[in-house]
């Protein structure tokens, strides 16, 4: 599990890399919100291009990190999804608060 964070203008984009769940997004948590209340960015971007794995824990790292932007004012957007986790993200309702995409 790996987080890769980078700040360009009012945008915070975060890389994940490998496997999300329960073991492994607490860590990504960590690193997201950190930057997160740190940078007040307008946007946080989740880019979902490495994850190789995602469970439940993917929806609560989104759901999360949205109430977390919120807070501040910020927006977020999810690029990059696998198709499966793409029809899981949206089953959960994640369409209505963030938005979606495929590239950076």
């Amino acid at each position: 599990m790996a987080v890769r964070m980078i700040t360009q203008s009012n945008h915070l984009y975060a890389f994940l890399d490998g496997e999300i769940d329960h073991h492994t997004a607490a860590g990504m948590r960590n690193v997201i919100d950190d930057a997160l209340v740190q940078g007040c960015p307008k946007e946080l971007v989740l880019d979902f291009s490495a994850v190789t794995f995602m469970d439940s824990s993917g929806i609560g790292l989104v759901m999360g990190r949205y109430k977390t932007a919120s807070a501040q004012n910020c927006k977020v957007r999810v690029l990059n999804v696998n198709d499966r986790d793409m029809r899981v993200m949206k089953m959960s309702g994640l369409a209505k608060i963030v938005e979606f995409g495929r590239t950076v």
